[in-house]
């Protein structure tokens, strides 16, 4: 296996976890620059990914995420077309899933994803929710597809405690408004109205100075402390409820990995993470209502045994059905499947 990321990706907890993966990569970690948004800066990173991918003579090329998705399903096609036996397996992250198809970007990558479709040889979905989201807007896959939950190991799956000067709530994330930030903000504010609280953010983004502004304008500047990005299993430990206000998921790995350490959560009702509660007793709340957030986070204050006891339960409902053996071996079935169908390589 090897990786093939973006040049400028993360921050220095990105930069340690590849330095931690690459002795476990026979096929070594590439880095080129790749924008988030569509550019001409596309096909300069097509173009190296393309090369890389030849020498190396993979035999399957998955791609993440939008954008990975097409520069992976560009170089298979085109390597195909050279003689190279290979299959071009895509993940969707979100990423255009979470535009409006009726709107004019909404309208564009819809019909670049339809486009993409004819070179695709697989689809994993991480939920039920992605599979669905896509047959709406893309259109019912004509090729291999499953559905393929993120899975924990034996090591998440113990519980974390929070430390003594642990504030009350917790954020841990890509400060973006899409992850809802703001929202949570706006909650604290009529917490604080009410009773004492303090909050802690983890992570960087582009929205990350204007949180920082809005806080302060909330009058939150005592209440809240903003923090680099840390591996989530140090992170949980400086909160006791770890609030997830996003405005659209996919199905994130922090409300997996949270619900495995048996950390108390609230949560929006988006995307997967339903599929990750269901038949517990973990309830959800809409997105971008402040005053549903608000009176859950005033709960937890009041009953943290019993935001505690629900946390419990959850744990040992994911333990029970979100494993990475799990998961690694169905990518590895669906790897075998569509390469059996693939003919030969021509010398």
């Amino acid at each position: 296996m090897g990786i093939v990321c973006d040049a400028a990706i993360g921050g220095l907890l990105t930069e340690m976890r590849l330095r931690a993966l690459e002795p476990s990569l026979a096929l070594g970690i590439m880095r080129t620059p790749m924008s988030r948004e569509l550019g001409l800066s596309d096909v300069s990173a097509y173009l190296a990914i393309r090369r890389h991918a030849r020498d190396l003579g993979i035999d399957v090329i998955h791609g993440h995420g939008a954008k990975g998705g097409a520069y992976s399903r560009l170089v298979g096609r085109a390597l195909r077309r050279g003689g190279a036996r290979i299959a071009s397996c895509y993940t969707p992250h979100g990423g255009s899933l979470h535009y409006d198809p009726a709107s004019p970007a909404g309208r564009i990558y819809m019909l670049l994803e339809r486009m993409l479709a004819s070179a695709t040889d697989a689809l994993v979905f991480e939920s039920a929710y992605s599979a669905a989201r896509y047959a709406a807007q893309v259109g019912k896959p004509s090729c291999a597809a499953r559905i393929i939950p993120n899975g924990l190991g034996p090591d998440d799956f113990s519980r974390t405690l929070p430390r003594a000067d642990a504030a009350d709530f917790l954020f841990v994330g890509e400060l973006r408004r899409l992850k809802g930030v703001d929202v949570m903000l706006a909650a604290l504010a009529r917490v604080c109205g009410q009773r004492p609280a303090t909050a802690v953010i983890v992570g960087t983004g582009p929205d990350a100075a204007a949180l920082q502004s809005e806080t302060e304008r909330l009058g939150l500047g005592g209440a809240v402390s903003f923090r680099d990005p840390m591996p989530a299993r140090e992170a949980f430990g400086h909160g006791r409820v770890l609030v997830v206000p996003s405005r659209a998921e996919s199905f994130p790995y922090i409300v997996l990995e949270a619900a495995a350490a048996g950390l108390p959560m609230l949560a929006t009702d988006v995307g997967g993470i339903p599929e990750i509660v269901a038949g517990t007793d973990t309830a959800l709340l809409p997105p971008e209502d402040i005053g549903a957030l608000a009176e859950a986070m005033l709960g937890t204050l009041d009953e943290p045994a019993t935001a505690r006891a629900k946390a419990l339960r959850l744990q040992a409902a994911v333990a029970n059905r979100f494993t990475v053996t799990a998961m690694a071996n169905a990518v590895l079935d669906l790897y075998d499947a569509v390469l059996a169908e693939r003919p030969a390589a021509v010398p």
